[in-house]
C-alpha cells in the first residue's frame, strides 16, 4: 500500500515537472516573438524635383550714400534754411555762416588784383619807352634790364592777386553749406547764433533715401550661389518684411558683395538695393531679408518631420531590405514649406520613414504603410 502511494506520488512530480518546461519554453518562445515584432510606421520615397524656396537673413538698412555735413569756414550760423529731417535736392542751401566778412575779403582781393593789372600797364609802357631808347643807344642797357623785370615781377603780383581772390571766393562759397546730394537731413546739431569751426563742428548728417540699401550677411557655403544671383545667372525675388512684419512694396535686387569673408564668423556681407519714393526704409532700420530662389537642377527633397534633430546633428531612419529602420545623418539644404533639401546623405529612391519614428530605435523591424500624399490642387 505505501510503495503504491510512493509510486504514484512520482509520476505525478514528474508530470508536474514537464509540464512546467513546457510551459517555460512557449513563454519564452511568445517573449522571442513579442521581441520582433515590427513596429508600425509610414514611409516615403526620396524624391527629386526643381525647388522653389525662400531663405530668411537678418539685416538692416544702410544709405548708399551719407555725409557729416561740417563746417568748412569759421564764423556764426547766421541763417538755417531748412527744418530737422527734411527732403532736400543736391546744392540746396541748407546752412548760412555769417558771409559779412568773407564778401569784404572777396571785395579787397578784386581791388588788389586791379592795382596789380593797372601796375602791369605801367611798367609794360615803360619799357616799351626804354626798347625804343635803347634802339637809339639813348639810355644804358642796364636801365631797360630793370623795366623788363619789373614787368615780369608785376605779371607775378597779378597770378597773386588772382590766387588771393579765389580764396576769398571759396571761403564765400563754403559760408553757405549745401547739399552735396538728394536725400533727407537729420536733426540739426547746432542752431541759429552758434559760433562753428571749420572741420571741427558738424553741423548735421545728411543721407540718401532713394535708392536704398538693405545689408545681410551669409555663409561661405552660399556665395556662388548669391554671385550668381548678382550676375543675373539665377533667378531670384527679394523682399523684405518691417519691422511690423509686413512685406515692404517693393522688390529689390541684389547689387554688392563684400570683397572678402570674414574670418572669425566664415561669413559675407551682401548689399541689395531698393526703390525707396516714400521713404519708408529709413536707415539703421532691422529688418528681415526674404530670398527666394530656384534651383537650377533638381533637388532629392523629403518631408521635414522625416528629420531628427540631435543637438544640431540631422537624422533620417531610412528602410532596408531587411524592413529594418537604420538611422543615418544627413546634410539639409534649403526648407520649402513642408519639405526640405537634402543635400548629402541620401539617394533617390530610398525609403525613410515618416511618422511613428517616436517608437523607433535604430535596427528596429517596421511594418510600412505608405505616408498619405498632399491632394494635388485644382
Amino acid at each position: 500500500m505505501n510503495k503504491n502511494y510512493l509510486f504514484s506520488t512520482l509520476l505525478i512530480g514528474s508530470a508536474l515537472f514537464w509540464q512546467s518546461c513546457g510551459s517555460n519554453d512557449q513563454g519564452q518562445q511568445h517573449a522571442a516573438a513579442a521581441g520582433q515584432m515590427a513596429i508600425p510606421v509610414s514611409t516615403t520615397t526620396v524624391s527629386q524635383e526643381i525647388v522653389s524656396g525662400n531663405k530668411s537673413y537678418a539685416a538692416s538698412v544702410v544709405p548708399l550714400q551719407e555725409a557729416h555735413l561740417m563746417a568748412e569756414v569759421s564764423g556764426y550760423v547766421t541763417k538755417i534754411h531748412v527744418a530737422d529731417g527734411a527732403t532736400v535736392s543736391k546744392g540746396q542751401a541748407l546752412y548760412e555762416i555769417d558771409r559779412v566778412r568773407y564778401q569784404a575779403a572777396v571785395d579787397q582781393a578784386k581791388a588788389n588784383l586791379e592795382i596789380a593789372k593797372a601796375n602791369l600797364q605801367r611798367v609794360e609802357k615803360d619799357l616799351a619807352r626804354y626798347q625804343t631808347l635803347s634802339e637809339q643807344d639813348a639810355i644804358a642797357k642796364q636801365t631797360l634790364d630793370y623795366a623788363l623785370t619789373d614787368v615780369n615781377n608785376q605779371k607775378a603780383q597779378i597770378q597773386a592777386a588772382q590766387a588771393a581772390l579765389t580764396t576769398a571766393q571759396t571761403n564765400l562759397e563754403r559760408s553757405i553749406i549745401r547739399a552735396p546730394f538728394s536725400g533727407a537731413v537729420g536733426i540739426s546739431q547746432v542752431r541759429t547764433g552758434a559760433l562753428v569751426s571749420p572741420g571741427v563742428t558738424m553741423l548735421n548728417t545728411i543721407s540718401a533715401i532713394d535708392p536704398i540699401a538693405v545689408e545681410f550677411q551669409i555663409s561661405e557655403k552660399e556665395i556662388t550661389e548669391f554671385a550668381g544671383y548678382q550676375s543675373g545667372k539665377l533667378a531670384t525675388d527679394v523682399t523684405v518684411s518691417l519691422p511690423n512684419n509686413s512685406i515692404y512694396s517693393h522688390n529689390g535686387k541684389i547689387a554688392t558683395m563684400d570683397r572678402a569673408v570674414d574670418p572669425t564668423t566664415g561669413r559675407l556681407t551682401i548689399r541689395a538695393s531698393f526703390s525707396n519714393p516714400q521713404n519708408e526704409l529709413r536707415a539703421g532700420m532691422n529688418v528681415t531679408m526674404h530670398v527666394k530662389s530656384t534651383t537650377a537642377t533638381e533637388q532629392l527633397t523629403i518631408p521635414f518631420k522625416a528629420v531628427q534633430d540631435q543637438l544640431g546633428v540631422y537624422n533620417v531612419y531610412v528602410v532596408n531590405d531587411s524592413s529594418q529602420a537604420i538611422a543615418r545623418p544627413v546634410e539639409l539644404g534649403l526648407k520649402v514649406e513642408d519639405k526640405v533639401v537634402v543635400n548629402n546623405g541620401l539617394e533617390a529612391g530610398e525609403r525613410i520613414v515618416v511618422d511613428g519614428i517616436m517608437n523607433v530605435r535604430n535596427g528596429a523591424k517596421v511594418a510600412e504603410t505608405p505616408a498619405e500624399q498632399p491632394a494635388p490642387q485644382n
